[in-house]
């Protein structure tokens, strides 16, 4: 890898500055879902056991730098606590004097919460000041927030610079899946990308043909490229202005070698309910009155055949309009698949992105995949081709 971990540093006695995303749900001050601070956990504890003293930098939802008290990260110490299984110290500063003399203080064992770093206007303009003032907090620097990385911030960027720095535990398997997955990748590799819009994942699209062999689009992405290619999808959702987009991302696809697998058949219904009468048809039979909610079962024998095919899966989005029964189906039978070919060593299946997650959580494999990115944006840019700042950065203290 071209940057350093953990393993390349020394801990002992040292203060690990640690930028982590706990920025999770919290209601009537407790936390809901402490699936982000289990993530972090392995880091945190592996500092411990070889004898630094972690001092966590992290964000807390958008105070836009004010000091706003529901956004304080002082109700996640509990949550934090039982992860970690070491005392968490909460810092009322996330920089500053104070944060100086309790980070300086802190005893070996224990953990150091700083305030949220979002108080601080400073910190999303990614301000030189601010940045040393986060390094005079820490002897070495480790980012572990992959999700957040994709932002120039003074925590996930600017601080990197000014003190030897390194991936932690989570940025390190993020990094390590992506790279399997786009970087070096066994081959032919397979991208399923779904979702509402064309629009929001043109990058995306862009980038994957280039570097993929095989390209799957589903959902309301799905609809637009059916659209552009002559098909007629009735009151499905569509981005019909973006057809001749969708027309040259087709060009490029075979010209690349790239081959795109759109629905053959479609789920179709008079409206998007819970279990509301529908019907299958050829894409050339979809009525004018009724909306494409999901692909097909010869779409998803399709899908799973070139799964069949490929060492490497990317999965970004649905292929239908899964959160709403029956139009989940296509979606979880091509999840389960791909969790099956997993769990038999002939697939490497690394997915991200918000609905993706749920996606694959909603049809009970998500454990079963190489890895899952709980990052959204960062996961998005980073399959787009974009190069990350937080990464960038340690790529330059390498």
């Amino acid at each position: 890898m071209s940057w350093k971990t953990l393993d390349d540093m020394a801990l002992e006695g040292r203060r690990v500055l640690v930028r982590v995303d706990i920025n999770v749900p919290v209601q009537d001050g407790r936390v809901t879902d402490p699936t982000r601070i289990d993530r972090v956990a392995p880091t945190v504890r592996d500092i411990l056991a070889r004898g630094g003293r972690p001092v966590l930098l992290a964000h807390f939802d958008r105070p836009k730098g004010e000091r706003v008290p529901e956004m304080s990260l002082a109700p996640l110490k509990p949550a934090l606590e039982a992860a970690f299984a070491a005392p968490v110290r909460v810092a009322e500063d996330p920089v500053g004097p104070a944060a100086e003399a309790a980070a300086e203080a802190l005893p070996a064992g224990e953990v150091l919460l700083l305030e949220n770093t979002r108080f601080e206007p400073g910190e999303e303009a990614n301000d030189p000041a601010l940045a040393q003032g986060f390094a005079r907090l820490g002897d070495v620097y480790c980012n572990d927030a992959f999700s957040a990385a994709h932002r120039a911030h003074a925590s996930t960027e600017g601080v990197a610079h000014l003190l030897p720095s390194c991936a932690g535990r989570l940025m390190e398997a993020e990094l390590g899946a992506l790279e399997r997955a786009l970087g070096d990748p066994e081959r032919p590799v397979i991208a399923v990308v779904g979702g509402a819009k064309v629009s929001t994942k043109l990058d995306l699209l862009r980038n994957l043909v280039e570097r993929v062999d095989m390209l799957v689009i589903g959902g309301g992405m799905a609809n637009t490229f059916l659209y552009a290619a002559g098909f007629d999808v009735g009151r499905s959702l569509a981005e019909r202005d973006m057809a001749g987009t969708a027309r040259e991302v087709a060009a490029r696809a075979a010209e690349t070698g790239c081959e795109i697998l759109l629905p053959r058949d479609v789920v179709v219904a008079e409206a998007l309910e819970p279990h509301a009468a529908h019907e299958t048809c050829r894409m050339e039979d979809c009525p004018e009155d009724r909306m494409i909610l999901d692909a097909g079962p010869d779409s998803v024998a399709h899908i799973r055949q070139a799964l069949e095919r490929a060492r490497t899966l990317i999965w970004n989005g649905p292929l239908g309009a899964f959160e709403v029964p029956p139009f989940d189906e296509a979606t979880t039978a091509c999840a389960r698949h791909a969790a099956q070919l997993t769990r038999d060593g002939r697939l490497v299946s690394v997915a991200g992105g918000g609905d993706t997650v749920a996606a694959l959580n909603h049809a009970g494999v998500a454990e079963a995949f190489s890895y899952v990115s709980t990052a959204g944006g960062a996961f998005l840019e980073w399959m787009e081709g974009k190069e990350l700042p937080g990464v960038a950065a340690l790529r330059a203290s390498a």
